[in-house]
């Protein structure tokens, strides 16, 4: 089947990765400020030897002429020499130990914190988070406390602002959601993160460009690929994960509007400007292939989230690849969608969220994602003049067990999800259902 021909050739991909000759050279280096110390520690154990041998010689040479209990000249010197030696192996295995707890510990965690937040990442499940924007860097910033082994699947279909601009004048994937995605997942320092999202000002051939953006591009140019340049850019920015395209392929998100003459717009940056509800959104051309990566880390995966990002915009084109469909629906995972906080005029005007649901069930199918995770924290602040408005359910949506209910809002951009709630409350729910399934 051509599924597991995919899988099969990002697996082949992968493994030809993993083999690397580990660069002991390094260890070379001035200044790493461990050598001095492992030639310490070597002399120590060296002197421990010398002075066991002085003891065992004096007591086991077939000369012997006094009792065991009486203490020779070489017994003394034995017995010095050893302990000198023990002395400087503890010196060095200390000085050692803090060479090696600077490099791990972190300004805000002690190194046994360190060291527990490490395990318990390597340890947490595999998750996978399909969508692009603001919605999906925010849920990696979350997940990321929690699992190392998280894969993003990024929608290629961006065609405004900045992207748009590098996609139309190099042919290169739109970059600006997968640096949304870089900066969210990076173990770096935070300037460096304020950096890959700086975007310069007016006055030259970079207005309205951010920094990120050129950065991919560059390391594009650099490596020959665009996927290479995610993997290389993901190195350099100590990535906790790996961010993926859904497609190499340049496609174009379109959608149908319910107007008199049902009216067809093309490009993602251009559907929400026309008026009217959406009746579907569909790809061109529409027999784009997967990444091969992406099948293979679904097949492989422990739990899938869609969004939360704009429903028709964000979430749908990597959905609408019809190789990670067949994916979605051979997975085993858990799988659940994580609904807007707020409506979204142009797409999902006066929507509740099983009108979210069921959009997305019109084109997908139905029984792919089991469970929604909506907000029920509706009494926020909300800006009157706001065209937005909260997603609110039905009536009858608090019996319905597929929709989980969670406080997961930002009370400072009430439209937004709060990072570190939503992932609590996506983890939480993950922990009930692998404990009843």
């Amino acid at each position: 089947m051509r599924l597991e021909r995919i899988a099969s050739m990002g697996s082949k991909v992968s493994q030809s990765r993993r083999w690397a000759w580990p660069k002991w050279h390094k260890g070379l280096y001035i200044g790493l400020g461990f050598k001095r110390w492992l030639v310490l520690l070597f002399f120590g154990v060296v002197l421990i030897l010398v002075g066991w041998t002085l003891l065992l010689v004096e007591y086991l040479a077939p000369s012997q002429s006094f009792p065991l209990w009486r203490i020779s000249g070489h017994a003394v010197q034995g017995f010095l020499i050893g302990a000198m030696g023990v002395a400087l192996v503890l010196f060095a295995l200390a000085r050692l130990s803090r060479t090696i707890v600077s490099a791990f510990a972190t300004p805000d965690a002690s190194f046994v914190e360190a060291l527990y937040r490490k395990r318990v990442r390597h340890q947490g499940p595999k998750i996978v988070a399909l969508g692009g924007g603001t919605g999906l860097a925010t849920l990696l910033r979350g997940l990321k406390e929690y699992t190392t082994q998280l894969t993003a699947v990024v929608t290629v279909a961006d065609d405004g602002g900045s992207s748009g601009r590098l996609r139309r004048e190099l042919g290169i994937l739109p970059p600006g959601d997968f640096r949304q995605c870089l900066a969210a997942l990076a173990d770096a320092e935070p300037l460096m993160t304020s950096l890959l999202q700086y975007r310069f000002g007016g006055g030259s051939g970079l207005d309205g460009h951010s920094f990120g953006n050129l950065l991919i591009v560059a390391m594009a140019g650099i490596t020959g690929s665009f996927e290479r340049a995610l993997r290389e850019s993901s190195r350099v920015l100590a990535v906790r994960g790996q961010v993926l395209p859904s497609t190499l392929y340049r496609v174009t998100l379109c959608a149908e509007k319910q107007t008199p003459d049902l009216e067809r717009v093309t490009g993602e940056s251009a559907i929400p400007k026309h008026k009217g509800p959406i009746v579907r959104v569909y790809l061109e051309p529409d027999h784009a292939p997967a990444y091969p990566d992406v099948v293979r880390a679904i097949l492989e995966a422990d739990l899938i989230i869609a969004g939360p990002g704009s429903l028709y915009t964000s979430v749908m084109p990597n959905l609408l690849v019809q190789d990670i469909q067949n994916a979605l629906r051979a997975s085993h995972a858990a799988k659940i969608y994580i609904c807007n906080i707020a409506t979204q005029p142009g797409e999902t005007d006066h929507f509740s969220v099983e009108d979210h649901l069921q959009a997305l069930e019109q084109h997908v199918g139905k029984g792919i994602f089991t469970h929604v995770l909506a907000n029920d924290n509706l009494n926020v602040a909300w800006p009157p003049a706001s065209s937005s408005e909260l997603v609110k359910p039905r009536e009858r949506a608090a019996s319905d067990p597929a929709i989980i209910f969670a406080d997961v809002i930002d009370v400072s951009t009430p439209w937004r999800h709060d990072a570190k709630k939503l992932a609590r409350a996506i983890l939480e729910w993950y922990d009930e259902y692998t404990r009843h399934n």
